[in-house]
C-alpha cells in the first residue's frame, strides 16, 4: 500500500472513536456523517490499493512470461 494511503487509512481509523465520543467529557455520541463517512474512506481505501496491487502483479507476470 502507498505510504500516503497508509497515513489517511489511519486518520480515517481515528474518526471513528471521535465519532461515537465526545472528547470533552468522553460522554457517547454519535455523529453518522462522520462515522459512515470514515467507513466508507476505509473501505474505498482498501478496495482501491487492493486493485492497483493486482494490477501490477497481473504486469509482473505477464513481464516474466514474455522472458521465456
Amino acid at each position: 500500500m502507498d505510504k500516503y494511503l497508509t497515513v489517511i487509512l489511519v486518520f480515517m481509523m481515528v474518526t471513528i472513536p471521535i465519532s461515537l465520543l465526545d472528547p470533552a467529557t468522553g460522554e457517547f455520541r454519535f455523529i453518522l456523517p462522520l462515522f459512515y463517512g470514515a467507513i466508507a474512506g476505509i473501505a474505498i481505501i482498501v478496495l482501491y490499493s487492493s486493485y492497483t496491487e493486482r494490477k501490477e502483479r497481473q504486469k509482473a507476470n505477464a513481464k516474466r512470461r514474455a522472458k521465456k
